[in-house]
C-alpha cells in the first residue's frame, strides 16, 4: 500500500523530463483518492517538495489538502502557500493536470476573500491565468482574477488581459462574467468605449432563459450608452439578441429605459427630477455613481453643442445655456472635457472668454501612422480569424444538421442548373 512518503519520494525522482512526468502523473492519478484521506497531515510534506522543480506532484497534494472547508487561521497559512506556488509553478507541468489547478486557483480565491485581503490574490492568480491559458482562449479563471482586481481596486491590473482577443470559450457563464467584470472595471478606468463593448457582449450573447448577470449588464449598459453616446444612444437592440434577451431585459430594467428617454428630451431639470424620485432603486442596484455620472455627460453634450454654435463664449453664458450654477462651475467642466481631449479650447482668465478651437490632430505624425498601421493589420488578422471560423461552422455536423431541418422543401439552389435532355 503506498504511503505518503514514498509518494513523495516518487515526485522527487520523476519530475525532470516528459516520460518521467507522464508515468508520475500516472501514478497520482492512481494515488489521488488516498491523498484526499490523508489531507489533513499532507502540509507539512509540501516543505520536501520544490513548487518549480515539483509542480505537478506539488499541485496534487496542494489540491487535496485544499479540498476541505477552512478556518481563518488555517487560510492564513495555506494563503502564503498557494501564493508562492501560482508564482513559481512550471506551465508545462501544471497543464497536465489543469481541472486541479483550477480547483487550486478557487480555492485559494476563496480564501482571500475569506481573509478579506482580495489584494493579495491578483498578482498570484495573473501569474495562474498566463501560465494556464492558451492563446485566445477563455479559462474559468479569467473572470476570478477580474473579481478580486475589481474586490482589490487594482484597475490598471484588470486591464492588462482584457487587452487580448477572445476567440475559444468553454462555459457560457465564464463569458458573461469576464464581459461584466471586464466592463466594470473599464468603468472605473473611465474607459467608456471598451466597457460599451464587453457589456454589449453580455446583453447580446445567446441565451436560452435570461439570467441575473445579462439583466446587471443591461443595466449598465444603458448608463454608459448616455454616457459616451449621449442622445445617440438607441434602446433597441441589436436584431442578433437573443429573443429571451428582447423580450424580458426592458420590461425588468425598465426604469433604465425610461432614464434614456427622459436624456434623450435633453432637459438638465427633467433628467435630475427622474433621478431624484428612483434614487433608491439606482442606489440598491449599486449604480447611483454611474447615474450622476450620466448628468455630468449631459452638461458636456450641451458644452460641445456650443462648439459647433460659437468661435467664443463667455463663461457666464455657458453657465446660462447648459444650466449650471456658477460661471465657476462652467470652468470646472470646460476645463475637464479639455484636459479629457472632449473639446478644444482656450480660458482667458482675465476677461472669462472661452475660445473654441479646431482639432489640432493633423493626422499625419509618425505615431498616428503607425496607430493607424496596427489598427488595419489587427482587422486584417480579425477577418482571416473569421473566415476561418466560418469555414469550421460550414462544416460542422450539427450546424448542418440543424439547416437542413429548417430548410424549405423546395430549394431552387437544389436543382442543377444545367437543362437535362429528356427524351419525349
Amino acid at each position: 500500500m503506498a504511503t505518503v512518503e514514498s509518494l513523495v519520494a516518487q515526485i522527487q525522482g520523476l519530475s525532470s523530463s516528459a516520460g518521467d512526468l507522464s508515468l508520475l502523473l500516472t501514478h497520482l492519478k492512481q494515488a489521488d483518492e488516498f491523498l484526499h484521506n490523508e489531507s489533513t497531515r499532507l502540509l507539512p510534506f509540501l516543505e520536501q517538495l520544490d513548487p518549480t522543480l515539483h509542480s505537478l506532484g506539488y499541485l496534487y497534494i496542494l489540491e487535496a489538502c485544499t479540498s476541505w472547508p477552512v478556518t481563518n487561521e488555517q487560510a492564513r497559512r495555506l494563503v502564503l502557500i498557494l501564493s508562492r506556488f501560482l508564482t513559481s509553478c512550471v506551465a508545462d507541468q501544471i497543464r497536465l493536470a489543469p481541472e486541479k489547478f483550477i480547483a487550486v486557483c478557487k480555492s485559494f480565491k476563496d480564501q482571500v476573500l475569506m481573509l478579506e485581503a482580495p489584494i493579495r490574490g491578483v498578482v498570484p492568480l495573473l501569474e495562474a491565468v498566463k501560465k494556464l491559458r492558451s492563446s485566445e482562449h477563455l479559462t474559468t479563471l479569467h473572470p476570478d482574477f477580474l473579481q478580486l482586481c475589481l474586490l482589490a481596486k487594482c484597475y490598471k491590473t484588470g486591464l492588462s488581459i482584457l487587452e487580448d482577443d477572445i476567440f475559444e470559450v468553454d462555459q457560457p457563464r465564464d463569458f458573461y462574467l469576464y464581459c461584466y467584470y471586464g466592463g466594470m472595471i473599464c468603468i472605473g478606468q473611465k474607459r467608456f468605449q471598451k466597457a460599451l463593448e464587453l457589456l454589449h457582449n453580455v446583453v447580446t450573447a445567446p441565451m436560452s432563459s435570461i439570467n441575473a448577470i445579462a439583466v446587471e449588464a443591461f443595466k449598465k449598459y444603458v448608463l454608459v450608452s448616455l454616457i459616451y453616446n449621449g442622445q445617440q444612444f438607441s434602446t433597441s437592440l441589436p436584431k442578433y439578441t437573443s429573443s429571451a434577451a428582447q423580450r424580458n431585459l426592458k420590461t425588468i430594467c425598465q426604469p433604465y429605459i425610461e432614464l434614456a428617454n427622459t436624456y434623450s428630451i435633453g432637459k438638465i431639470s427633467e433628467l435630475e427630477s427622474y433621478i431624484q424620485t428612483n434614487r433608491e432603486k439606482f442606489d440598491s442596484d449599486n449604480n447611483l455613481g454611474l447615474v450622476k455620472q450620466v448628468v455630468s455627460s449631459m452638461y458636456k453634450r450641451n458644452i460641445q453643442r456650443l462648439t459647433q454654435t460659437y468661435l467664443t463664449l463667455s463663461l457666464q453664458d455657458i453657465a446660462n445655456t447648459v444650466q449650471l450654477s456658477s460661471p465657476k462651475e462652467a470652468e470646472m467642466h470646460v476645463l475637464q472635457m479639455i484636459q479629457d481631449g472632449e473639446i478644444y479650447a482656450t480660458i482667458n482668465q482675465r476677461d472669462g472668454m472661452v475660445r473654441f478651437l479646431e482639432d489640432p490632430e493633423q493626422y499625419k505624425t509618425c505615431e498616428m501612422i503607425e496607430h493607424i498601421d496596427s489598427s488595419i493589420q489587427r482587422i486584417m488578422t480579425l477577418s482571416k480569424k473569421l473566415t476561418a471560423m466560418d469555414e469550421l461552422i460550414s462544416c460542422d455536423p450539427l450546424y448542418l444538421a440543424k439547416v437542413g431541418r429548417e430548410r424549405q422543401r423546395f430549394d431552387f439552389d437544389d436543382f442543377d442548373p444545367v437543362p437535362q435532355k429528356f427524351n419525349i
